[in-house]
């Protein structure tokens, strides 16, 4: 069986997936939080059993001891040992662990050594809040499965396929290279996942279309492709930029923070608590999740419809902004939580776009449904699609790949 366990490891947090990839089935998850809190919590599901009928006997839920990311996986493993399925029947044949930050570094996944690892401390510089986190679980997994190869699949790197007029910033190139300042961009990984799902379901090659995926969630970030490559991203060198977010502003004047600085005398820590943790749809129209923001809207709160219209504004500018780019747009692709599930959100964000030869049926865009799906017209030239997103198993395959 060709299974891997898959690590996506934070600060305080680990989830995991066990994945079985040739039939692309989760065969066990589970988090462990607060890591390093006096008393941290852990869930674990056995997926398997679950599917066969024990949805009760499978689940385990727990508040546990887990100093730091050492005890978090040995965690792990008693539960995969008391609560199945058996890692002795379904050993993982490698270790895929998500890692944000690769740099211009990294740009396929790649199996851990230790000079990789030395290279993935070094890029802290540019995701401090991640890779140091993202390194505390590879080397926690190293010491859990030691004769398993270890692959790292960083979300920067399918985007290294964008041209340089893509990802450089106009600003000193002598103080650019010096401080690696350009775009890196990020949600790699779902946007492959995505474009090559949405490839299968319009029966084509990925290598002959020219698609724009819209991954919104909490974090959201839009990405032009062309015959499967990045050419185009909206999030920068950090996950700041771009589109409205749940609480992080993207697109913003670079003069506003020096404003903010002279004028209102916020230090830079407080203009970046500001910008990721106050604003987006959290700062317009005070609620960070979009179930909450449009029960308000529809409630007939004015400043949560202001948020609504200003975030799907930025994505039909950034919809427009891509076609331009790809000369042709074969398909829309909407993934990810709010992608996924908010019939307005995909609504109001072609809005008006019927010149361009995007036609949303508004029928269709209201079913609810699983899986891939088409919410277009027939008559749309364009298709637009609802995609989901699987971002645990685009690492598991790229693991596997890395492998052999």
């Amino acid at each position: 069986m060709s299974v891997v366990l898959v690590v996506n490891s934070g600060s305080s947090s680990f989830k995991y997936q066990l994945i079985e990839v040739e039939r692309a089935e989760t065969l066990a998850s589970g988090l462990v939080e607060r890591i390093g809190a006096d008393a941290g919590q852990a869930r674990h599901r056995n997926e398997s059993a679950a599917r066969a009928g024990g949805a009760e006997a499978s689940a385990w839920d727990s508040t546990v001891d887990v100093p730091d990311h050492f005890a978090a996986f040995q965690v792990m493993l008693d539960a995969f040992a008391e609560h199945g399925p058996s890692l002795e029947e379904h050993a993982p044949i490698a270790v895929g662990h998500r890692v944000v930050q690769g740099g211009a570094r990294f740009f396929e996944p790649t199996i851990i050594t230790d000079l990789v690892k030395i290279n993935i401390d070094e890029l802290s510089a540019l995701a401090p809040l991640h890779n140091p986190a993202n390194l505390a679980g590879i080397e926690a997994a190293q010491r859990a499965f030691p004769g398993v190869p270890h692959v790292a699949v960083f979300d920067t790197a399918f985007h290294q396929t964008m041209p340089p007029a893509a990802y450089t910033y106009a600003i000193d190139r002598e103080v650019a290279a010096k401080h690696r300042v350009r775009r890196y961009g990020f949600h790699g990984t779902s946007h492959r996942f995505v474009s090559r799902a949405a490839a299968e379901f319009l029966g084509r090659p990925v290598e002959e279309l020219r698609l724009i995926v819209l991954h919104l969630g909490n974090g959201a970030s839009a990405c032009a492709i062309s015959g499967g490559r990045s050419v185009e991203t909206s999030m920068g060198m950090t996950p700041l930029e771009g589109l409205v977010m749940g609480t992080r502003s993207g697109d913003v004047d670079p003069a506003v923070l020096l404003h903010l600085q002279r004028r209102a005398g916020l230090s830079a820590d407080e203009v970046d608590r500001l910008l990721n943790s106050r604003s987006g749809i959290l700062g317009l129209g005070g609620h960070a999740d979009m179930r909450d923001l449009q029960a308000a809207a529809d409630s007939g709160d004015a400043a949560a419809m202001l948020a609504l219209e200003v975030y799907t504004h930025r994505v039909r500018s950034y919809v427009g902004a891509y076609a331009a780019q790809l000369g042709r747009v074969d398909a829309i692709v909407f993934t990810a939580g709010v992608g996924e599930n908010s019939p307005m959100v995909r609504e109001w964000s072609l809005a008006g776009l019927e010149g361009f030869g995007v036609e949303v049926d508004r029928e269709r865009n209201h079913e609810r449904a699983r899986g891939a799906r088409r919410i277009s017209t027939d008559a749309s030239r364009v298709d637009v699609l609802v995609v989901p997103t699987n971002e645990e198993l685009e690492i598991a395959r790229q693991a596997l790949a890395a492998v052999g």
